[in-house]
């Protein structure tokens, strides 16, 4: 019989790919700490069959944390049978949250390995390859995700579902002030009727490249190795967007570049 990890793992993996949910984990399931969450999630990770594509980061922002009862931000991974090519499509199903994010994303071009002591951001950024502009449609795996708590959250893989790679920045983005650099989001309906929203780098716990050093160092705090070629799209800059079967997402970060996905 598996342990109670592989158990918990197996049940969300199925709840993911049946696209149905639960109440909670079962009791004798449950993890007690953010670490037995990670360890059920990295057992989910191991039922895909392709190498890890990379991380995200939820709850970010202080709006986010409370919304989700969280007293901090969660790490989790994207699988890359689940990252959708810009322009692509991603089918609605029955998606819970019913949202999409626009994020700053960063592909590593040297490992991170854990270390004693915390990465600074600055040496975190020396590690980047390079900056794209990225879209995130979560989803959980839970009827009630804001009452499960942090632990359940990050087994349930902190909400991943799919991801939006757009193409690198095409300016020099290390120049850039991430905190102050704005990012528009807009939904256009069937009808042609539109959602817009705009954000800021702010948004993401102060500064994406901060949100970035996080991740390392909860990786870190884990013995877990952020590799090069890996992507971490680091939380969504603006209120997420509604959507819905028919609509087209964008985001437009500027000189960064911009993303879509069609909604079917």
């Amino acid at each position: 019989m598996s342990d109670p990890t592989q158990q918990a793992a197996d049940l969300l993996w199925d709840c993911w790919m049946q696209e149905r949910r639960i109440d909670a984990l079962p009791a004798q399931l449950q993890p007690r700490t953010r670490q037995e969450g990670y360890a059920i999630q990295h057992r989910m990770q191991q039922r895909s069959s392709w190498p890890l594509f990379g991380w995200k980061i939820a709850a970010t922002s202080k709006a986010g944390q409370a919304h989700i009862a969280v007293d901090g931000p969660l790490a989790g991974r994207l699988l890359r049978e689940r990252v959708i090519p810009d322009g692509g499509e991603i089918q609605f199903g029955q998606n819970h949250m019913q949202v999409a994010e626009a994020e700053f994303a960063f592909r590593m071009g040297i490992s991170l390995p854990p270390q004693r002591l915390p990465y600074t951001t600055a040496e975190v950024l020396d590690a980047v390859a390079t900056v794209y502009p990225a879209i995130e449609i979560p989803d959980s795996r839970y009827e009630d995700f804001t009452r499960v708590g942090a632990p359940q959250l990050i087994a349930d893989n902190a909400c991943a579902h799919y991801f939006v790679l757009g193409t690198p920045a095409p300016v020099e983005w290390r120049k850039l002030d991430l905190v102050t650099h704005r990012a528009h989001g807009r939904v256009t309906h069937a009808d042609g009727t539109t959602v817009e929203r705009d954000g800021i780098g702010q948004n993401v716990l102060g500064d994406p490249r901060d949100a970035l050093a996080w991740l390392v160092n909860e990786l870190s705090s884990l013995g877990v190795t952020l590799h090069a070629g890996e992507v971490v799209t680091t939380g969504t800059c603006l209120i997420p967007l509604p959507i819905a079967p028919g609509d087209l997402v964008e985001a437009d970060f500027g000189v960064l570049g911009r993303v879509s996905v069609r909604i079917l």
